[in-house]
């Protein structure tokens, strides 16, 4: 059938709340969208993450009554459109939208319902959804792109801040031993865990809440895709989680913040030079 969809401008403070009324008057989804497509980080496990302009989207049946709809909401006070959507399969345009993707040389996310594009190569099976990371955004492409960079053959590789465990995933698809996946979410651990098992390789994967990791634990490997703060605040406990000679990969760090986290584990590694993408950047290192 066909639908009428609302789209509000308002700010980031007013965003969760304009977001209530719609539901409360009716709309049987509600979605953000950054007004000026600004790039942004990928949410924390549990958080709504919004932008500085902010368009609030409401879908309506479309025999809603526009009128009633335009007093319930006060809309005079905001900038908005309203316009009548055709009929659709939204959840097949949805799926269409997200096609197999490559990193590196070897590696490539693929979505369960698209054909592999290359049977021999190292294939993720991924569907994008609560997944805390797909590959879309840029910090996740430059890890996956780090990651199969390396020679991961027997290692021990360490994934903080797991999320959707793609980056686990994808280090034991590229040989990795095994994977140990932290993260502070139980909703994350249990999306690792359910990939992990779509990917065949869950048998090689080990899922601990930050709270609950084991003491002395060092890995080959560590790759860290969280954000600048927690990486400068953690830098002690992730730098110790790294083997002497090992491996740190860390993102989640706009570039200009780059300088401010290097010089935070510029003491016990040699570090890169930065790699930029689309605003965003990769910190990598050996430890001394």
């Amino acid at each position: 059938m066909p639908w009428i969809q609302l789209r509000i401008n308002t700010t980031n403070d007013l965003a969760e709340h304009i977001s209530e009324q719609l539901e409360e008057s009716g709309a049987v989804s509600v979605t953000f969208e950054d007004t000026y497509d600004t790039p942004v980080f990928e949410p924390l496990p549990g958080e709504t993450k919004l932008w500085g302009n902010t368009d609030v989207i409401g879908l309506y049946d479309a025999q809603t009554d526009i009128n009633r709809l335009k007093a319930v909401l006060n809309l005079d006070q905001f900038s908005y459109k309203i316009e009548q959507l055709e009929d659709k399969d939204w959840e097949r345009e949805w799926m269409d939208n997200f096609h197999p993707m490559q990193f590196g040389q070897r590696l490539w996310i693929c979505p369960s319902w698209r054909e592999v594009p290359d049977p021999n190569a190292v294939n993720v099976m991924l569907d994008p959804g609560l997944a805390f990371g797909t590959g879309t955004h840029p910090t996740t492409a430059l890890c996956l792109t780090w990651l199969d960079s390396l020679d991961l053959n027997n290692k021990l590789v360490i994934d903080y801040g797991c999320g959707s465990g793609i980056l686990a995933i994808a280090a034991l698809k590229l040989g990795a031993k095994q994977v140990i996946g932290i993260d502070i979410d139980p909703q994350a651990i249990q999306a690792s865990r359910d990939n992990a098992e779509r990917n065949n390789v869950s048998e090689k994967l080990s899922l601990y809440l930050a709270k609950d990791l084991p003491d002395n634990l060092q890995a080959d490997v560590v790759v860290a895709n969280i954000l600048a703060g927690p990486l400068k605040e953690l830098e002690p406990h992730i730098s110790k989680l790294v083997k002497p000679k090992g491996h740190l990969g860390l993102s989640g760090i706009l570039a200009t913040q780059a300088p401010a986290v290097s010089s935070a584990y510029q003491p016990h590694f040699v570090l890169d030079p930065v790699v930029e993408q689309q605003e965003w950047c990769r910190i990598t290192g050996k430890k001394n």
